[in-house]
């Protein structure tokens, strides 16, 4: 598999790119299309612990019950502090959900140190304080493809690796007081547990900067198209109808360093992973933000957190 080439980009710079350093606010992965109605929510699993670190604890979501408490925190952070607009049902549900929920997975750390008040002792539930959604291939092909399918060409993707498995991440967000590198790691571990016991082979998923403006995200854009653009084999385009230009700036005259300190925290993540971007961005109205597709072969993620996490994820085993 062929490299991006981050030759001109310095060293040092890059290897500043930490996926557990979140410190401010950050558009986070998200799904935006919609499914038919007619989907059946599968049997819950049962709630499997995937790790821990010290009263933080990072499992999947058991019971319908368990998705509506993701769901609730989700509404928080991406309409009540965040910029999305909800509809009226959103409002009045005041939770973030679609029926992508009936068939994805839900990651979700919990605080097993914080209790709710108000509310009787044996009522009261830990509080969900950061959640991931996980959509595996195989569910997405029985019911309508892939939530960035309305944004980017993920068809042509999935076909020139046929022989791969894919799963989406979306939905991601953690509560401003957990946004520290303790929460974020957990998250990752889950996902990277995940990823492991299910033999998935690509991780794909859409990440935002705030704003719907391109021309303020110039250089974002234009930093990720030059510098952390898929190479072909790798590459998804943006759907033509909804493609916005992500090379607005020459690559001589972009600064690294400045460009670096506009990209959301996430995004900066992925890169550090070993992830390549898509190519062209998308404006999603709703959510107030400007998407790129983010591509992360298992193949490609840095030796270094693969030796962080352990190969199958035994660092913060439950």
């Amino acid at each position: 598999m062929p490299n991006r080439n981050t030759a001109d980009v310095p060293l040092r710079l890059m290897e500043r790119l930490n996926p557990f350093a979140v410190r401010e606010s950050a558009a986070w992965l998200k799904p935006s299309w919609q499914a038919a109605s007619s989907m059946v929510l599968p049997q819950p699993n049962p709630a499997a612990v995937l790790g821990r670190m010290g009263a933080l604890e990072v499992r999947l979501a058991g019971t319908r019950q368990d998705v509506r408490r993701a769901q609730k925190l989700r509404y928080r952070v991406f309409y009540k502090d965040g910029t999305a607009i909800a509809d009226a049902t959103t409002m009045l549900a005041r939770r973030d959900k679609d029926t992508f929920d009936r068939i994805c997975d839900h990651l979700m750390v919990i605080d097993r140190a914080a209790l709710p008040a108000g509310r009787a002792p044996l009522r009261r539930k830990p509080p969900v304080v950061g959640t991931y959604r996980l959509l595996p291939q195989e569910a997405a092909k029985e019911n309508g493809g892939f939530y960035t399918d309305s944004e980017f060409d993920i068809a042509s993707l999935t076909e020139r690796h046929r022989a791969l498995r894919f799963l989406e991440l979306g939905r991601s967000c953690v509560l401003p007081p957990y946004r520290n590198k303790r929460t974020v790691e957990l998250l990752w571990h889950g996902v990277w547990s995940y990823v492991r016991q299910n033999n998935f082979d690509v991780m794909i998923g859409c990440a935002s900067l705030e704003g719907t403006d391109p021309s303020r995200l110039s250089l974002p854009l234009s930093f990720l198209h030059h510098f952390a653009r898929a190479p072909d084999d790798w590459r998804a385009n943006a759907l033509p109808h909804r493609r916005v230009e992500m090379n607005r700036i020459a690559k001589d005259l972009i600064d690294p360093r400045s460009a670096l300190r506009e990209l959301p925290p996430l995004i900066k993540g992925y890169l550090r992973l070993g992830a390549y971007v898509g190519d062209g961005a998308v404006i999603d109205h709703q959510f107030g933000t400007t998407d790129v597709l983010m591509i992360l072969p298992v193949s490609a993620i840095s030796s270094r957190y693969i030796g962080h996490f352990g190969a199958y994820a035994t660092r913060h085993a439950a």
